[in-house]
């Protein structure tokens, strides 16, 4: 009944598969819980370094949780785009993983209750091993995961066709999770909605990646004339 649970969301939601919610076949799913086991997330970034050719802890734990965050909180964004609630809570959740480990799809095995409360508490547990294991402070991390709320919704929004509803959800969201967690923003630009982001994902500091499109590190101007390129592209 709960793996049915998710399904049904999923046929609610037009491209499901590309935002996360149906687990490809050729991968492989683990317990969310391992999230915030700190001995499986060093390996997680240790593997990461080696993809990468880096020793730098904190960029490869701010990438690691820029991917893994998006993931782990598709399920529980998508069950409240659809009125049908998915729990956030990690003994709830497995995970498929890609061979090189990239978290690629997230299972809800739950009806969801407190989504607010059990995104805080699934947050408050990954953020603080992956700061650990990143020796870096949990407020960028926090962020970072502003920013992938502010995303799953809005490209749920789009999939269904309500970016507005959808979008509107993010910050009173953020509120009911509580601090740390930023608010959300999102701008429009030419028509089209994007995300403000709060946060920088430090992929950049990974060559030969570049800087995101709407990283805040870019000059306001910079970014500006990048969005609204990216915008008449979607149009």
């Amino acid at each position: 009944m709960t793996a049915g649970l998710q399904a049904a969301v999923a046929v609610r939601v037009p491209g499901a598969a590309a935002l996360g919610l149906v687990v490809p076949p050729s991968t492989d799913a683990v317990p969310a819980v391992l999230f915030a086991d700190p001995d499986w997330t060093a390996a997680r970034l240790a593997a990461l370094g080696v993809r990468y050719a880096s020793g730098d802890r904190r960029v490869l734990a701010t990438v690691w949780w820029y991917s893994a965050s998006s993931v782990l909180l598709t399920p529980a964004l998508a069950g409240l785009a659809t009125g049908l609630p998915l729990s956030a809570r990690l003994a709830d959740t497995s995970v498929a993983l890609l061979g090189g480990g990239t978290p690629i799809a997230a299972t809800s095995s739950a009806p969801g209750a407190d989504t607010a409360a059990e995104l805080r508490e699934t947050l408050a547990a990954v953020v603080d091993t992956v700061a650990a294991a990143g020796g870096l402070r949990p407020r960028p991390l926090w962020a970072v995961a502003a920013d992938s709320l502010a995303n799953r919704l809005l490209a749920l929004g789009r999939a269904l066709g309500e970016e507005g509803r959808l979008t509107a959800l993010a910050a009173p969201l953020a509120a009911a999770v509580g601090p740390p967690l930023p608010a959300p923003r999102y701008v429009d630009v030419t028509g089209v909605r994007f995300t403000r982001r709060v946060s920088c994902c430090l992929l950049y500091r990974l060559p030969p990646e570049p800087l995101c499109t709407s990283c805040p590190r870019r000059p306001a101007a910079e970014r500006q004339v990048l969005l609204e390129d990216a915008a008449a592209r979607m149009r």
